[in-house]
C-alpha cells in the first residue's frame, strides 16, 4: 500500500471533529518548531526534523567537540528552554571507534530510535566502524529493554548475568 492510500484509508475511518483536532495539533507544533529550532540553532548544529512513532515532531541537534559527542533531541510539543528532551552522549575512543556513554531520557516514545539513526549515521559520514558501549550495573533493572532496542539497532549484545553487566557492539555494514 502506497503512502498516499494508507493516508487517504486512515482519513476515511476519521470524523471530522479528529481531523480538525489532528490539524490543530500540527499547526500548534509547526509553530512551535520554528521557535525551537532558532534557539537551537544558536548553540548547536541541527542535523534533522523527525517524526516520531506518535506522530509528533522532533528536532535532532549535536554537539561535537572532537573528543565528546551528543545527538540530543527536543520535541515540538513544548518551549525549548535550553535543555534537550533526550540524549545519547559519547565519545571517540579512538578514529574506528564512538563509545556510548549514556543514554538519557524517557522511554518509549521512539526518541532513542530516532537519535541512534543520528549516531549511526554520524559514524558513516566519518568512517568510523564501530559503536560500543557498555551495560552496567545500574541498568540491570531495565536489561531486557536495553537487550532489545540494541539488537533492534543491530547491534550484538553480550550479557554477563553472574557480574551483572555487558557489551553492545555496532560494526558499520
Amino acid at each position: 500500500m502506497s503512502f498516499k492510500s494508507a493516508f487517504l484509508a486512515e482519513r476515511e475511518t476519521k470524523n471530522e471533529e479528529e481531523l480538525k483536532e489532528e490539524i490543530e495539533d500540527l499547526e500548534f507544533q509547526l509553530f512551535r518548531m520554528q521557535d525551537n529550532l532558532k534557539e537551537i540553532a544558536k548553540k548547536w548544529q541541527v542535523i534533522g526534523i523527525e517524526q516520531t512513532k506518535d506522530s509528533n515532531w522532533v528536532i535532532v541537534y549535536t554537539s561535537d567537540d572532537g573528543d565528546t559527542c551528543k545527538i540530543m533531541l527536543n520535541d515540538c510539543e513544548s518551549a525549548f528552554r535550553g535543555n534537550w528532551d533526550f540524549s545519547i552522549q559519547a565519545s571517540y575512543e579512538d578514529e574506528h571507534t564512538i563509545h556510548i556513554g549514556d543514554i538519557k531520557g524517557p522511554e518509549n516514545k521512539g526518541y532513542g530510535s530516532i537519535c541512534m539513526h543520528y549516531l549511526k549515521e554520524l559514524a558513516k559520514d566519518q568512517n568510523i566502524q564501530y559503536i560500543t558501549g557498555d551495560i552496567v550495573k545500574r541498568d540491570w533493572d531495565h536489561k531486557d529493554r536495553l537487550v532489545h532496542f540494541y539488537q533492534k539497532h543491530d547491534f550484538k549484545v553480550n550479557i554477563d548475568k553472574e557480574t551483572k553487566s555487558g557489551e553492545i557492539e555496532w560494526r558499520l555494514p
